[in-house]
């Protein structure tokens, strides 16, 4: 990215020193897309530095390799002497590499770090919105609260979260600054053959790759695939993740009838390969922000089919890169998969908009250069006088 001639002269000979942090470096959407920023930003610009609340997690190891150092903290609790530690810890870290930005990509993270980054002396931190505060307990909404009086700006990945943040928890506009998620296309790209040979016979894959959470909605997808076999009897149906709604929807899928033409997967590193298995991927999510799932199978060239919550229409735009329906329906979802069966020609049409889609418009690159953007123009708005 190109920065402003006068931060571009300065920057280029001593790059800012910033700290990203995250509760754990697992699979979840947050750690990814806080692993792909630190590795894609400019490194004549910004010098990278991660913590974690927790040990665990193999992107600790893709950081380190990148050259980008990473601090575990410790933080079992935060009502122990553990946040405590950590907390002296990281502030002693803050200091001792003279931090400029400190920013933190999940609730965790954000009830953690912001205080303590303040006590610090760092310029500038900013928090982040990755999801609808209305999946969170009272407690830590509270103090997401608490932290916004004290953040220099909160990032959110999709217009959804930032017109959530102004007009449901009354955050002003100016503190609210849009990021989208961005995917490394190179890795996600379809591939030719026959991937899962126990598919082979499908006359159509329906599917989702996701964790099995209750916010999920999957048993619509169930009920929904359920009803459109009724009419396209060669439909086969995959869920690949783990989580605790697995026994549910299996049982789900004994008292639909349907177990037989359902195959169920636990979450794997494979993603690129069951995608490409996958001819629909419907995520029926009853909320959701900018899903890098359905990202994920918008650039491994599935047909996406989305509820119509949250960040999913900024995705999905109706008779141009797939379909949506209404939360919660699977009459609704039943059609749209009975006229995807019915029409590979739309099949084909759908699935390449989408990968264009996200191709043109969602790369890691351009998102990178975006959090770029926000940094420089928040630390110089913030830089005080010599």
């Amino acid at each position: 990215m190109r920065a402003a001639k006068g931060q571009r002269n300065h920057l280029s000979h001593n790059p800012l020193p910033i700290l990203l942090m995250a509760r754990q470096l697992t699979q979840g959407g947050s750690e990814r897309q806080l692993t792909e920023i630190a590795k894609a930003l400019d490194r004549s610009l910004f010098d990278p530095h991660v913590a974690v609340l927790r040990e665990g997690g193999f992107r600790a190891g893709e950081l380190r390799a990148a050259g980008i150092p990473v601090i575990n903290l410790g933080v079992k609790s935060f009502f122990g002497a553990s946040a405590v530690r950590g907390a002296w810890r990281i502030c002693r870290y803050l200091r001792r590499h003279r931090i400029r930005i400190a920013h933190s990509f999940d609730v965790p993270g954000n009830i953690f770090l912001t205080p303590v980054a303040r006590a610090a002396g760092v310029p500038l931190v900013l928090t982040s919105q990755r999801a609808f505060r209305t999946l969170l307990p009272r407690g830590s909404l509270r103090m997401l609260r608490w932290t916004d009086r004290l953040t220099g700006g909160i990032v959110v990945n999709c217009r959804a979260i930032e017109a959530h943040l102004i007009v449901d928890e009354k955050v002003p506009a100016p503190m609210v600054h849009l990021c989208c998620n961005g995917l490394d296309v190179g890795a996600f790209s379809r591939l030719s053959g026959v991937t899962h040979p126990e598919l082979a016979r499908a006359g159509l894959v329906v599917g989702v790759v996701c964790a099995l959470r209750p916010e999920k909605d999957l048993p619509t997808l169930v009920r929904g695939f359920a009803l459109a076999r009724r009419r396209f009897p060669g439909l086969h149906l995959v869920i690949v993740g783990s989580g605790a709604m697995l026994d549910p929807l299996q049982k789900l899928c004994d008292e639909l009838g349907i177990a037989e033409f359902c195959t169920f997967r636990p979450s794997t590193s494979e993603v690129r390969e069951w995608l490409s298995a996958i001819d629909i991927f419907v995520l029926p999510s009853a909320t959701e922000a900018l899903s890098n799932s359905l990202m994920e199978a918008m650039a491994c060239e599935c047909v996406p089919v989305a509820s119509d919550v949250g960040g999913n229409p900024e995705l999905v735009i109706p008779g141009e890169r797939g379909l949506l329906f209404a939360p919660g329906s699977a009459e609704e979802l039943a059609s749209r998969l009975e006229t995807l069966a019915a029409d590979s020609e739309l099949r084909k049409r759908y699935a390449a908009a989408a990968c264009c889609f996200i191709r043109d418009s969602l790369t890691i690159e351009q998102s990178a250069k975006r959090m770029s953007e926000i940094y420089l123009q928040l630390i110089a708005r913030n830089r005080k006088p010599r």
